[in-house]
C-alpha cells in the first residue's frame, strides 16, 4: 500500500523539534513510533529521545514500561539504558547530553522527536535556562536532616518555603525535594523562581501533549500497576539487587521499584505494595498534567482521537523560534 505524502508532512523543517509529552500511560510512545514512520515515508529520517527519567537506567525495564527492541520499530532510540542503577541521574547532565544529541542529529538532518513525561527534564532542554549553583556542604547537611528526621519534615519545610516547588516536585521525590532547599538556601530565593516563568525555545518546537478523561486513565493506570507484578516486576527488581539498585540514589526511589524492594525485604505484602504504587502512579500522573499545562504553546490531542498523528503533523512546528 502506497504512503501518501500531505502538505503538512512536506512541511515539517528538519531543524524542528518534536516534542511529545503528557501523563503517564497516554501512549506517548505509540505516537512518536508512528510519527517517526510517517516521517521516514516521506523520505526523511527521524529518531526518537527518551525523556523519561526511568527509562534512562539499565534493567528497569517493566516498570517504566520501556519498549523493548522489537517494539521500537527498528527506529534508533536515545537516551535508553544510559546509566547504571547505582548512578544518580541529574537534570543538568541530561539537559548536557541531550542537547549534544539534538544538535548532531540536526546537523545530519535527522527529524528529532522528543518524547516523554518527566517534566523538568523535558523542560531542560526544549527552553533556555541554566541551572543554579551547587553547594555540597548544605547538600550533604539536608541529606543527614533527611536520615534524622525523615523526609516527611523535610518536605514540610519545602511545602512553607516555596509551596508551588513543593506542589510541582510530591513528597516521594526526596532526592528533588533536597535539591530544592538547597537552591533556597544557597540563593535565598524560592526553588520555583529558578525555573523560567515565560520559557524561550532553545530551537524550533512543535509541542503536543496527550490527555485522557480521568477515569479512563485511572483504570488504565491502575491495571498497568497490576501487569507489572504479573509480567515479573519483582523478578526484575530482584535480579537488580547485585547490580546495587538499593543503594541507588535515584533508582531506588523509583515508583514500583522501592514498593517492590519494600516487597522483597517483607516490610509490604503484595498487595500493599501493589496498592501504594496505584496511588504514587495516580498522584504522579496528575502532577505531570499540572507541569504541562504550563507550556502556551502546548497543541493537547486526546489520546484516543484516530486523527492525533494528523493533528501532530498540523501544528505549526516553526512558529517558535529561537
Amino acid at each position: 500500500m502506497r504512503t501518501t505524502t500531505s502538505a503538512s508532512d512536506r512541511d515539517q523543517k528538519i531543524d524542528t523539534l518534536h516534542v511529545i509529552v503528557g501523563p503517564t500511560g497516554t501512549g506517548k510512545s505509540a505516537l512518536s513510533l508512528d510519527l517517526a514512520e510517517r516521517i521516514h515515508a516521506t523520505g526523511r529520517a527521524a529518531e526518537i529521545i527518551n525523556a523519561d527519567a526511568m527509562q534512562l537506567y539499565r534493567g528497569m525495564d517493566i516498570g517504566t514500561a520501556k519498549l523493548t527492541s522489537a517494539e521500537r520499530r527498528g527506529i534508533t532510540h536515545h537516551q535508553m539504558d544510559t546509566l547504571g542503577v547505582t548512578e544518580e541521574s541529574t537534570v543538568a547532565a541530561y539537559q548536557e547530553s541531550t542537547r549534544k544529541i539534538l544538535s548532531n542529529l540536526v546537523q545530519r538532518e535527522i527529524v528529532p522527536i522528543l518524547v516523554g513525561g518527566s517534566g523538568l527534564y523535558v523542560s531542560s532542554v526544549i527552553f533556555n535556562f541554566d541551572f543554579p549553583a551547587r553547594d555540597q556542604a548544605v547538600r550533604a547537611r539536608l541529606e543527614r536532616e533527611c536520615e534524622k528526621q525523615g523526609p516527611e519534615e523535610l518536605f514540610r519545610r519545602l511545602a512553607d518555603r516555596d509551596p508551588v516547588a513543593a506542589a510541582n516536585i510530591g513528597s516521594q521525590n526526596i532526592r528533588r525535594v533536597i535539591r530544592a532547599l538547597e537552591v533556597i538556601e544557597i540563593t535565598g530565593a524560592p526553588f520555583s523562581a529558578a525555573l523560567p516563568q515565560e520559557p524561550v525555545p532553545w530551537m524550533p518546537l512543535n509541542i503536543v501533549g496527550l490527555h485522557e478523561d480521568r477515569a479512563v486513565l485511572t483504570s488504565r493506570l491502575d491495571k498497568r500497576v497490576l501487569d507489572m507484578w504479573d509480567q515479573g516486576l519483582l523478578e526484575e527488581v530482584e535480579g537488580l539487587i547485585p547490580e546495587g539498585i538499593e543503594h541507588g540514589i535515584t533508582a531506588s526511589r523509583a515508583i514500583g521499584y522501592a514498593q517492590a524492594l519494600a516487597q522483597l525485604r517483607g516490610d509490604a505484602t503484595r498487595d500493599e505494595a501493589i496498592a501504594l504504587t496505584q496511588s504514587l502512579t495516580r498522584r504522579y500522573s496528575r502532577r505531570q498534567v499540572s507541569w504541562f499545562k504550563r507550556y502556551q504553546d502546548l497543541n493537547w490531542i486526546h489520546a484516543s482521537d484516530p486523527q492525533r498523528l494528523e493533528r501532530v503533523l498540523a501544528h505549526p512546528p516553526d512558529r517558535l523560534k529561537r
